[in-house]
């Protein structure tokens, strides 16, 4: 009985506490030469913070809209996340994005990577809508995954193979 009184408080207090944690997975793909980027954020999340940026409404489930969709999503994460691979400053390419029940997965790439040795990784996703905002960086290169949390306001990392 106390465990389900523990568990009942916990889930409220969740809800009351709510996370808010978006997920970037980078990852250097030998064989093609280039560096795939998914970024998984909250929809409701990324639609506020793009509601507030760009003073406009924001529909990711849109489909008619989706053109211009796309180029909101593409100008927030190339404002917000930025990649220097072996000290060289990398353009992103934006792909799309995707919805996934309550998250949105953003797709973005780096062309004509044949070797990573170190990668600096600048996120600040979402830190204006939400001072708690935290985002998991996993990087993955020569075979070797690594990982690191940012918090608002702390948006570097670098990362050595």
């Amino acid at each position: 009985m106390l465990f389900f009184k523990s568990l009942i408080l916990s889930s409220f207090l969740s809800l009351l506490h709510p996370f808010f944690v978006s997920v970037v997975d980078i990852k250097h793909n030998v064989k093609d030469k280039n560096v795939e980027i998914s970024v998984r954020v909250f929809t409701d999340d990324l639609e506020s913070t793009l509601k507030k940026n760009y003073k406009q409404n924001v529909d990711l489930a849109n489909g008619s809209a989706k053109a211009d969709v796309n180029k909101v999503v593409s100008n927030y994460i190339q404002s917000k996340l930025h990649l220097a691979i072996n000290d060289k400053p990398q353009a992103l390419k934006y792909i799309g994005y995707e919805i996934q029940k309550e998250s949105v997965w953003i797709y973005v790439e780096v062309a004509n990577i044949t070797a990573i040795k170190k990668l600096n990784v600048n996120c600040n996703l979402l830190y204006e809508f939400q001072e708690k905002q935290s985002n998991i960086i996993n990087a993955t290169a020569n075979g070797v995954e690594k990982n690191y949390k940012l918090e608002n306001p702390n948006a570097g990392v670098e990362f050595i193979w």
